[in-house]
């Protein structure tokens, strides 16, 4: 949602508050207009945050020690730092543009600014030692009652998760039901991060020479009925799809079955731009990944994967976007992809014990949303809370 289309709906949502009493207000995080408009009407405001808390809680603790921006005590790109005061050992390199530091300093007030923070994700993952650590340096409080991809029921609800698959999901399943249990590697970078051509040929270059099976979503755009053959040998090979396409693997175009595809036993990997959405729903499905951040959170969520979890392989990109739209500048060798792809779909002791951690994960996630799971306790406790601040609230 734009500006405009911000300022729009504080107009209409301001006439509702006005005459009809709400006992409170849950938003997201990127509108900071909604605060005010809880404290107008004194309406309690709970934010709702699609990021890990370990992304969140990390940022705070840049923005503390004058780290988070990108010209404050460091300034090369091969300069790394361990970060201060943090309750994990963790090691960036990588730096958030200015024009998105205005952005993410907004987002940590608002999020400051309301009663508490919602997080779809399970406490087990982010961990107790960074929601202690939140708690405590904030005094704000947290309530993880995710995984919510793990309450899709049929197989629509898996599938589309909110839009239109572009594939058939039956024929993709049954492809998939042909190939040995974690042996095809899906990769997605979500729907709003684009990608060059010259990337994607790299993309296809290390595929082919991995030898992997893979399901590899691709912009819509890409690979239609009417695209010349000197378009698409712009971002794949020639000979590529004849080679690979069906026996070895898929492109989707567009809108893909996410949950579907990762809750299959044949996926065994996921290469991933690390969306806070997406890295849940693999953890939620034990799948392991190769991580391969772009923008926002996503830098700081690869690291709570393999610095701190140990259930992924980074990839290597070291450029951070102003926005996932935005075109890279630095390429993902052929090379560097084929590497991680081999170390994550190989049979090695590394590959071996990733996969281990991913499925007990996998199996902590499930739990959560059980009764009497962590996750489960959590929403009964928002409910108890939600209770109280209606007590609170003044009445005429």
């Amino acid at each position: 949602m734009g500006r405009r289309e911000s300022i729009a709906v504080y107009g209409v949502l301001g006439t509702i508050a006005s005459f009809i009493l709400d006992d409170c207000i849950i938003s997201d995080a990127a509108y900071p207009w909604v605060n005010d408009l809880a404290h107008k009407f004194q309406i309690p405001n709970i934010t709702f945050n699609g990021m890990c808390l370990f992304a969140v809680s990390l940022m705070e603790t840049l923005k503390t020690n004058n780290l988070l921006h990108s010209d404050t005590n460091f300034d090369s790109d091969s300069s790394t730092f361990v970060v201060p005061n943090f309750p994990h050992h963790i090691t960036l390199c990588e730096k958030p543009p200015k024009l998105i530091i205005p952005f993410l300093e907004t987002m940590l007030e608002t999020i400051f600014k309301s009663k508490a923070l919602i997080i779809n994700n399970f406490s087990e993952f982010d961990g107790e030692e960074c929601i202690q650590h939140y708690e405590k340096t904030t005094g704000h409080k947290v309530w993880h009652i995710g995984p919510t991809s793990l309450i899709c029921r049929t197989v629509q609800e898996k599938s589309e998760r909110g839009n239109e698959v572009f594939v058939n999901v039956h024929e993709c399943l049954s492809w998939l039901d042909s190939k040995r249990v974690n042996s095809v590697l899906y990769i997605c970078f979500g729907s709003i991060n684009y990608s060059s051509n010259k990337q994607l040929y790299e993309m296809a270059c290390s595929l082919e020479a991995a030898g992997q099976p893979f399901i590899w979503v691709v912009p819509e755009k890409k690979g239609k009925e009417d695209e010349s053959e000197e378009e698409k040998q712009k971002w794949l090979p020639k000979g590529f799809e004849e080679k690979n396409i069906e026996k070895k693997g898929l492109i989707i175009r567009g809108w893909a079955p996410q949950v579907k595809i990762l809750s299959h036993p044949a996926v065994g990997g996921f290469m991933t731009h690390c969306g806070g959405n997406s890295i849940v729903e693999a953890v939620s499905m034990g799948v392991p990944m190769i991580t391969w951040p772009v923008h926002g959170d996503q830098f700081y969520n690869e690291k709570l994967i393999t610095q701190v979890r140990g259930i992924g392989i980074e990839v290597g990109a070291t450029e951070w976007c102003t926005s996932g739209v935005a075109e890279r500048e630095k390429l993902v060798s052929k090379d560097s992809i084929e590497k991680a792809v081999r170390r994550l779909m190989g049979g090695g002791d590394e590959a071996k014990n990733i996969r281990v951690r991913a499925r007990e994960f996998g199996e902590k996630a499930t739990q959560a949303i059980q009764k009497g799971g962590s996750s489960y306790n959590n929403l009964l406790a928002l409910i108890d809370e939600l209770k109280r601040l209606r007590n609170l609230k003044p009445h005429d």
